[in-house]
């Protein structure tokens, strides 16, 4: 039977599994807006998870952890970056060798971390809001990433509607030829969203080994990578569609945790599968129709550019 202290803990509990596809999704969003495409999710999460671990635990800094997390997916990205963007590499074949790059190259930095714990992320307390029944658990008793991350939601979806910037970005998507022609620097602009992509997917890799599971494991993303690549076309590449999706995904993921406290007899294999179907579900949905994928979807997605 459901209680609420059930519910309250399913309810918390999707907001820390949704965070991580949140941060590495909207990554994902922005670099795709400008027409490339990187399917290297995986590994740079992977790669984030373990440098991210690795800092924290050997400085007994977060920040420290976090900002080298977020420098190890820029790294990551810049790889990919000069190989799609400088020697014109298939974007798809280039994205997929980077995964398995930064799947072993994450096995290999981890191998003296199996074993070891830092000190979770800690949870923010707001004065008297934190405290107020019902209400506190679910609003005001996360982490700082996870409101971090529905900010970002905010901040993403604003710069790309109602700024130059987000103009430029989109356009570059669109036509790159045509935002060359008018003296744009396509090269350039997607060398910074690829970075920014690797940016986010490595603090989303960060957030698996430093708050949800303070620990680190060999592929503790568990395909959350190609999920957060999912949830972009899920939310037919928009910010808020994202933020709706990863808690969508978020939910199932945690069902699998709390389906036998909430009565459900279905065996456990099942649920620990349900994510993943429900992703294949979903864009099988909504791949349907094409003229929702094409309403949304970056023209140039994909496609190499070479400047003339």
């Amino acid at each position: 039977m459901m209680t609420t202290e059930l519910l309250i803990a399913f309810l918390a509990s999707t907001a820390g599994a949704a965070t991580p596809l949140v941060v590495a999704s909207m990554g994902e969003l922005v670099t795709e807006r400008s027409g490339v495409l990187n399917l290297g999710m995986e590994g740079m999460m992977l790669v984030g998870a373990v440098v991210g671990f690795g800092v924290t635990l050997g400085t007994g800094s977060m920040t420290l952890g976090l900002l080298a997390a977020a420098a190890a997916g820029m790294l990551m990205s810049l790889i990919f970056g000069f190989l799609v963007l400088t020697l014109q590499t298939n974007q798809v074949a280039t994205g997929l060798a980077l995964t398995l790059f930064g799947i072993g190259a994450s096995a290999f930095i981890g191998q003296g971390f199996v074993g070891q714990t830092v000190e979770r992320m800690p949870n923010l307390h707001f004065p008297v809001l934190s405290d107020l029944p019902f209400v506190g658990p679910l609003l005001f008793r996360f982490d700082a990433m996870t409101y971090a991350s529905v900010l970002l939601v905010l901040v993403i979806g604003w710069v790309l509607a109602r700024t130059r910037l987000g103009l430029v970005i989109r356009a570059v998507g669109e036509s790159p030829h045509s935002a060359h022609a008018i003296g744009f620097n396509v090269i350039g602009l997607r060398y910074g969203t690829v970075l920014f992509g690797g940016a986010l997917a490595g603090l989303g890799g960060a957030y698996l080994s430093l708050a949800l599971t303070p620990m680190w494991v060999e592929g503790m993303t568990a395909g959350r990578g190609w999920i957060a690549l999912a949830q972009v076309v899920f939310a037919t590449w928009k910010p808020r569609g994202v933020l709706v999706g990863a808690y969508l995904f978020g939910g199932v993921t945690v069902l699998q945790f709390h389906g036998q406290g909430m009565g459900l007899a279905i065996p456990s294999e099942f649920l620990s599968m349900l994510p993943y179907v429900a992703t294949i579900v979903v864009l099988v949905i909504i791949c349907r129709n094409p003229q929702t994928i094409l309403l949304n979807k970056p023209m140039s997605l994909g496609q190499n550019f070479k400047p003339d």
